[in-house]
Order: C-alpha cells, then sequence, then structure tokens
C-alpha cells in the first residue's frame, strides 16, 4: 500500500508504461508540475522522493538522482529548461548507463541549474547486456552514468546537502575513489586530497581556500554518488555546533 501523497506536489496519473522516447509537454511553461505514475513506482522509492519539501512545484534532478541510485531502480526522468523541449534521460543505477536521445556531453554542458523535473517513471529502455533485446536502444545513446551525477551535483540548482549527509556528521573519501575523466576544479580537488587523509566535518571542508559552504555540500553531494564517501556519526568530527550551515 502507497504512504499518503501531497497531491499538491505529486498529482496522481494513472498506471502506465513509461514512454521514454515520448515525454509528454509540460501543461503551462510557467507554471510546471511534477507527475509521477505514483502506481509504477516502488514505495520505498516514492517515500525517498516525499522527503524533499521544495519551494517551487519541482524537485531538483541531484534528488531524484540521489534516490534512483539510492534503491537502483532505472527510471525515465523527464526534464525540461524553460522555453525548452522536454528530454526525456534514463538512468539505469545497477549498470551505472545513462540513455539519452541527445548527446550526453550536450545535455552536461547546458544550463543543469534550470532543469526542471517534470515527471518520474519506470524506465522502458533497458541497458545493454540485458537479455530482453528488443527494449535496448542504440549504442550510441548510451553513456556512463558517473559525469551525469558529479555535473548535477556541482552545477545543478540544489545547493545543500542531501537528507543522509546533512546533520551531526563527519566525512572522508572512500580509499580507492577515482575520479578519472570527471572535471574536478583546483580548490574541490585539494579538498579531495585532503579529505583522503584526515575525517572532516562541513564547518571543517567550508573553511578550506577556495571552498565556502556552497562548494563544500555540493562537492560532499558528488562524492557521495560517486560512492566515494564515508559518513561518520560518531567521529570526533562529527559536529554541527549548532551551525546554520547544516
Amino acid at each position: 500500500m502507497l504512504p499518503p501523497v501531497n497531491l499538491r506536489m505529486f498529482p496522481s496519473t494513472q498506471p502506465m508504461d513509461a514512454a521514454d522516447s515520448q515525454p509528454s509537454l509540460p501543461p503551462d511553461a510557467g507554471h510546471t508540475v511534477t507527475h509521477t505514475a505514483l502506481s509504477s513506482l516502488s514505495p520505498s522509492l516514492l517515500q525517498d522522493l516525499l522527503r524533499f519539501e521544495p519551494a517551487g512545484p519541482q524537485r531538483a534532478l541531484l534528488e531524484v538522482l540521489a534516490a534512483c541510485v539510492r534503491h537502483t531502480q532505472a527510471l525515465a526522468i523527464t526534464v525540461a529548461a524553460r522555453g525548452q523541449a522536454p528530454l526525456v534521460i534514463s538512468v539505469f543505477p545497477t549498470e551505472r548507463q545513462v540513455h539519452c536521445a541527445q548527446p550526453l556531453s550536450d545535455v552536461l554542458g547546458g544550463n543543469l541549474a534550470g532543469l526542471q523535473v517534470l515527471e518520474v517513471q519506470p524506465a522502458r529502455w533497458r541497458a545493454p547486456g540485458r537479455t530482453d533485446a528488443h527494449r535496448i536502444d542504440q549504442p550510441a545513446l548510451y553513456a556512463p552514468l558517473g559525469p551525469l551525477l558529479w555535473a548535477v551535483a556541482l552545477h545543478g540548482v540544489r545547493d545543500a546537502l542531501l537528507p543522509e549527509l546533512a546533520g551531526q556528521a563527519a566525512y572522508r573519501v572512500s580509499p580507492g575513489l577515482s575520479l578519472g575523466g570527471l572535471p574536478v576544479p583546483g580548490a574541490m580537488a585539494a579538498c579531495i586530497d585532503r579529505l583522503r587523509l584526515r575525517t572532516s566535518n562541513l564547518r571543517d571542508v567550508a573553511s578550506w581556500p577556495g571552498v565556502g559552504t556552497a562548494r563544500a555540500m555540493r562537492l560532499l553531494n558528488a562524492l557521495y554518488l560517486q560512492s566515494g564517501l564515508i559518513v561518520s556519526r560518531t567521529h570526533p568530527a562529527a559536529t554541527n555546533d549548532n551551525w546554520s550551515g547544516y
């Protein structure tokens, strides 16, 4: 049984097969609303999405991607920037792949902060290597998932910690983390080097040269989504000190 749903935030729709290649146009370009096939999402995934209380009518793309990765459920996420046609990005967290009709490099090079999530449904396409070959699209339309997660964390609209990272906590970079091929700004590269050697809280990370609170939170979100962050609630460095930045 699905949990209670705030219908203003998540309008109910009829059950449907996720039409990855045919996104619906928003009803009003100035007042977009997130439509979710509620009966198609697992209750745990839906509850995860309902944790967020955005100021506007749509969920941030990073929040949906984080929920997708946590629950390892392949999703078709319809997004659009103001004045642009909707685009469906199908995410396959288990296979670490993305399907998109546009080159992913073009999407990542655009205005990620301007993307609004219009619809979230289970993915109709499948990742390469699956047995249901008739639901696997052209190889050229697939790309690795890592760059999408990294870019949206650093440049998307959300500049606060994801809930699972927030509060009294300290952070360290996981041993063996590889960010090969991902663009890492100089100040953030220095932060990563420090976090490989020591466990630090958000206040410390934000105080390092060239960082600041917003960039620190974006970096921690990005590392978490690359499975590269160790979060400790019991380490001596884990504190919020009643700081409003948490």
